[in-house]
């Protein structure tokens, strides 16, 4: 991909999330911020991983993925995940085991629990779809990607926004 096109996807800030599967007897865990919402009926939620990724067999085979929003308190742990090993990722974070095995980071702004219901294949990623089996949320500040860094969300905590979208 040309450094013009990674600069121009980069004026698109996203939340940042980590993504966690438990596979083969292993937990799996990456940074992410590709996450999005499909659909509320049923509700559904997707994610891209890069078929080159060390995680993506995990992901594809693991049967569901457990995704926790991070707050901008977490950008450390965000840091964390995005390099070293499976075991050094999560030694950087407090996480809960769900009864499914998959990790959740006890803190995170909000969380959902998903089964994978279908991997679609589009360039060089895979596109996870996911069924969300639970979830929850907690008021806090969101972390945000942009232009290549992180950065905290400027909306206030429970403000609504003034314009709206017809």
């Amino acid at each position: 991909m040309s450094r013009e096109l990674r600069d121009a996807f980069g004026c698109f800030a996203t939340g940042v999330t980590l993504v966690t599967t438990h596979w083969n007897g292993q937990d799996w865990g990456m940074t992410c911020s590709s996450f999005n919402a499909v659909s509320l009926d049923p509700a559904l939620v997707l994610w891209n991983i890069r078929h080159s990724s060390a995680s993506h067999e995990a992901f594809v085979r693991g049967g569901g993925y457990t995704v926790s929003v991070l707050g901008i308190e977490h950008k450390e742990l965000a840091q964390a995940f995005a390099r070293g090993t499976q075991a050094e990722r999560f030694a950087a974070g407090q996480f809960m085991r769900r009864d499914n095995q998959r990790l959740q980071l006890v803190d995170a702004l909000a969380w959902f629990d998903c089964t994978l219901q279908q991997a679609v294949t589009a360039g060089d990623h895979d596109i996870l779809i996911g069924q969300i089996n639970h979830s929850g949320s907690r008021l806090g500040k969101g972390l945000v990607f942009e232009r290549g860094q992180f950065a905290v969300d400027t909306l206030e905590v429970g403000v609504a926004p003034t314009s709206s979208f017809e």
